[in-house]
């Protein structure tokens, strides 16, 4: 309520008093008699009524092209990210980055985008630049290789030449256990696959659902070994920055789990079929 300054003298002051009375506004008006419209959590986001997210693309089966759901993208990260959205009533953009980008953190920081969802695992290095929500997948690491390669084991990537995926745990793995292997980084698994395919590299050290996809889509290449190396996935948020935002997803994403919703979107994509 405004308060206008309170003139000397009685009688101005009695008015005065009156005038203030009349004058005040109901909480729920706008001041010119209407009805203001309730404001939501500030999220702080980068567009207004939109959750912009940033993800690598492809990385199946967690992003990819196509799908209905509006955004011109789909996969398991991003079918999870609109439902997250829906219950926030957010409407989701997608951008394609760079994972190397975004998991140092720098992405975030940018203001590029509101929170990363591209299959990212929460490491103790990567918290010292980034949020993390809580975790909504557990992963593994795998060897692919071609089925007459002759590897059958990490073991046998001596004087091999192993393809890792920039900045991933994956390629940390492959660091500390390819001993005597030749790694060789590409930005993404849209260059991985093409290059064990064209024979440039020998084998693929990298997250097994995205492995498991190619050997179902060519039989010439299998996944030899599994390693478990206890990794959970999180959605990344600027550090220090987006709490409001990072708890309503967390709180969505169990409400999701709650109610079943959240296996629906997971056997879409890692049912045994």
């Amino acid at each position: 309520m405004n308060r206008r300054p309170l003139l000397l003298g009685a009688a101005v002051t009695a008015a005065a008093v009156l005038a203030l009375s009349g004058c005040a506004s109901d909480p729920g008006s706008d001041g010119d008699g209407g009805d203001k419209a309730p404001s939501g959590p500030d999220y702080g986001l980068v567009t207004d009524g939109t959750l912009t997210i940033c993800s690598e693309v492809p990385y199946v089966p967690f992003e990819f092209e196509g799908g209905d759901n509006g955004t011109d993208y789909t996969g398991f990260d991003i079918d999870l990210t609109v439902a997250i959205a829906k219950k926030l009533d957010l409407k989701v953009n997608v951008q394609d980055v760079s994972f190397d980008g975004l998991q140092s953190g720098t992405t975030l920081i940018a203001g590029t985008c509101d929170m990363g969802a591209s299959a990212m695992t929460i490491t103790d290095e990567r918290k010292k630049n980034i949020d993390f929500s809580d975790p909504y997948y557990d992963s593994l690491q795998s060897l692919l290789t071609s089925v007459d390669s002759g590897i059958k084991s990490i073991g046998d990537l001596k004087g091999k030449n192993v393809g890792v995926q920039q900045g991933t745990t994956g390629e940390s793995y492959a660091k500390e256990n390819a001993k005597g292997a030749t790694l060789v980084q590409y930005p993404g698994d849209a260059e991985l696959w093409p290059a064990l395919k064209a024979g440039q590299i020998d084998a693929i050290l990298q997250d097994q659902p995205v492995n498991i996809e190619h050997e179902k889509a060519d039989d010439t290449y299998k996944i030899v070994e599994e390693y478990n190396t206890d990794e959970s996935y999180g959605f990344a948020f600027a550090k220090g920055e987006k709490t409001e935002l990072r708890e309503a997803v967390n709180k969505a994403l169990k409400e999701l789990r709650d109610s079943g919703d959240y296996d629906t979107i997971y056997d879409t994509y890692f049912a045994a079929k």
